[in-house]
């Protein structure tokens, strides 16, 4: 159907791309850490966002200006690297007892959610790795001869974005958990914070440095 082949082996990979750790795993372990289980789900689900862009993107051949240009990938890739950057410099300089740094505290519990939902989806699409992964990934399980490719790709990424969703859903619900403790701690709290801070800069330097 659609000329998809292989599609038990494209769902097993999607889940095991899905469990292992990166600046998307990251990102919601910290918002659901900080802000609770209101921000983790609203940021999974803004990475998820960004994820269907990527894939409407690489369906309409947009992805592969990315991989074509080196100019258009570098600033693609510096603009995401700053975002992160930024993000982090506000968790790891933020003042105790403000919201300058997830702007969750002092905000309303659904201000900081559209927030995290925003950061999401940016710090997703402003990343050209992921753009490439789809238009990487996804075609080797259509078949060259298909008659439907567009649609196949858009099937698959579906798939993707689904068992993605699920799980960042639960990494979000898991970490959440342990909010409470940094709340009765405001100590670790900061520490916690000026960690994912420190770990949302290097992520951003290693993204500004990748090729």
């Amino acid at each position: 159907m659609l000329g998809i082949h292989d599609y038990g082996l494209f769902v097993a990979s999607g889940v095991l791309l899905a469990l292992a750790p990166g600046q998307d795993t990251m990102y919601i372990i910290g918002r659901s850490l900080t802000g609770g289980l209101r921000s983790g789900v609203a940021s999974a689900l803004g990475i998820n966002v960004g994820c269907i862009i990527h894939t409407l993107m690489a369906a309409a051949g947009l992805s592969i200006l990315l991989a074509s240009s080196p100019a258009a990938f570098t600033a693609v890739k510096l603009c995401g690297a700053a975002y992160l950057v930024f993000l982090g410099g506000r968790l790891l300089f933020a003042k105790r007892g403000t919201a300058a740094g997830p702007e969750l505290d002092a905000a309303p519990a659904r201000a900081g959610a559209w927030t995290a939902f925003g950061q999401g989806i940016l710090t997703n699409v402003l990343n050209p790795k992921v753009a490439l992964f789809f238009l990487a990934f996804l075609p080797q399980f259509i078949s060259p001869a298909s008659p439907a490719k567009t649609l196949a790709f858009l099937a698959l990424g579906a798939t993707f974005i689904t068992t993605g969703t699920i799980w960042c859903l639960i990494l979000a619900a898991g970490a959440a958990r342990l909010r409470g403790f940094f709340v009765r701690n405001p100590r670790a709290r900061g520490g916690i914070d000026r960690a994912t801070g420190g770990l949302f800069i290097l992520m951003g330097t290693r993204l500004a440095w990748s090729r």
